[in-house]
């Protein structure tokens, strides 16, 4: 039985009980207790930085959540983030008996890192600049494997090596916080030391280039310039999201939502029913139709009507979008598992069944399809819209902090419950997107879901034309590209 997460357990033995460690240990232990006696302030770089770190880390922790923070001190980061379960760990018996007086609404613990006193499950852990203070890193990540669930995500961040100079000097001259030798971790040795500990990288991005008081360069700095090349190359620090590896699928019997957009398809109906497969515990299809000029409603009323063995729903759009179609679609679906298919059938449904195994593997939180990695049939795709393709797909790349090769293709499968929060945070922002497609990826990256690129083999369309208005829709898009630059990546 899963128990509520911070219940303390029989601790388990540190990582390496050699006298160095516990030497190690009392050292650090000492150091701290005499920093939190002397109640020492954080003018200049101390206090700026851990304000915008509150404030980097509170865009990838929603408030509510249930979150356990490693290293915790005197709790204010953890209490800037509002879970609703919050747990500190401290070894520092004065940072805890400050950080409880401080925010007596955390359980804060007196703990050593390398033997977590807890048990049950936390939405998020944090080890903000943890890691390089630690004896046995590894060790330290296998402690919080058992506090993982499949949807925990594991956040660290820790100083950049090219700092070290210029924070000794900020040591001496009173302006950070005193610290004792330190271990150096790349972004790659993190990785590294996450995968053998069983956790898998998210994304991963440079953070903070102006340590010093606010003001409009602190501004510049910490939210454009930090964000670019060559600047990104000397952030103080480099935040990690992280997830655990999956190892188990996910029951099959769930049943599986194929949301189908139509608008003027009628033409390519005929035998679509026999083309999508039986996936999971069971497959509905759910059709939406959208103000068609032709005969598309009644075409998906007799394909029903053929296959009364089959699980299936005709919506009619009030909206107007294929954005609104897929909400609607998704709204109303039965299934766990959704997955998006354009009826025009140019991505086939017989590949639908790879993108229910690489959601049910685990592997992917988000399934992307990809147009651009197969050859396309020759009348597939304009050039023109193959070019905006790509410019897009660079992008998003780049504003997420994921690989996606392909924003607009209209196969996609994600988790309903993922869905709903994704459409709460649209709402949120007021999004306009026409296709929905924007709204899901940037959904998912906002969720820190491991999105994952499936490529498709495009066809040419067999009837019809595409209601896409290239370049009225094209501008549509990059303003929206322009907005998520600023909501998601200048933040």
């Amino acid at each position: 039985m899963t128990s509520r997460p911070g219940q303390p357990r029989q601790p388990c033995s540190p990582a390496s009980d050699e006298p160095r460690f516990r030497d190690y240990q009392r050292r650090r232990m000492a150091h701290w207790d005499r920093v939190a006696r002397a109640k020492v302030a954080r003018p200049g770089w101390g206090g700026r930085y851990h304000r915008r770190l509150a404030e980097v880390l509170g865009c990838l922790v929603p408030p509510g959540a249930r979150v356990l923070e490693l290293g915790c001190a005197e709790g204010d980061l953890l209490a800037a983030l509002r879970p609703s379960l919050g747990v500190g760990i401290d070894f520092s018996s004065e940072m805890v008996a400050r950080a409880r007086r401080r925010h007596p609404e955390l359980l804060v613990v007196q703990a050593d890192a390398h033997a977590l006193p807890l048990e049950g499950t936390f939405d998020f852990i944090i080890l903000s600049d943890l890691v390089n203070d630690l004896w046995d890193v590894q060790g330290v990540l296998e402690q919080i494997a058992p506090l993982c669930s499949s949807r925990t995500r594991v956040v660290l961040n820790a100083y950049s090596r090219l700092w070290e100079l210029p924070l000794a000097l900020a040591t001496r001259l009173g302006l950070a916080l005193p610290n004792l030798e330190q271990n150096w971790l790349t972004v790659e040795d993190a990785a590294h030391l996450l995968g053998l500990a069983g956790l898998e990288v998210v994304c991963s991005r440079p953070e903070i280039l102006w340590p010093l008081p606010p003001g409009p360069l602190a501004w510049l700095c910490d939210r454009v310039l930090v964000k670019l090349w060559p600047a990104r190359q000397l952030a103080l620090t480099n935040l990690t999201v992280a997830r655990p590896r999956p190892e188990e699928r996910r029951a099959p019997e769930d049943v599986v939502s194929i949301i189908v957009p139509t608008r003027n398809e009628a033409g390519n109906l005929p035998g679509f029913l026999e083309r999508v497969p039986e996936m999971g515990g069971g497959t509905e299809v759910v059709f939406v139709e959208g103000g068609s000029h032709d005969d598309t409603y009644r075409a998906v009323e007799r394909l029903i009507a053929d296959h009364p063995d089959r699980r299936c729903q005709l919506l009619r759009q009030t909206g107007r979008g294929k954005g609104d179609a897929v909400r609607l679609g998704c709204h109303a679906a039965k299934g766990r598992a959704l997955i998006i298919l354009d009826a025009d059938l140019t991505v086939p449904p017989e590949d639908l069944p790879r993108f229910h195994a690489a959601l049910t593997s685990g592997r992917a939180e988000f399934v992307n399809g990809v147009r651009l990695v197969y050859p396309m049939e020759r009348r597939a795709m304009r050039w023109a819209n193959l070019v905006a393709n790509k410019a897009f797909a660079l992008g998003f790349t780049w504003v997420l902090g994921q690989p996606v090769k392909d924003t607009l293709c209209g196969t996609k499968a994600f988790w309903r419950e993922d869905y709903l929060i994704i459409e709460e945070q649209r709402l949120r922002r007021g999004s306009v997107d026409p296709f929905g497609d924007f709204d899901l990826l940037l959904g998912a990256a906002e969720l820190n879901l491991t999105i994952v690129d499936l490529p498709v083999r495009y066809r040419e369309r067999v009837y019809g034309a595409t209601n896409i208005q290239r370049w009225r829709d094209g501008w549509t898009l990059l303003e929206l590209l322009l907005e998520a630059t600023w909501r998601f990546k200048f933040v």
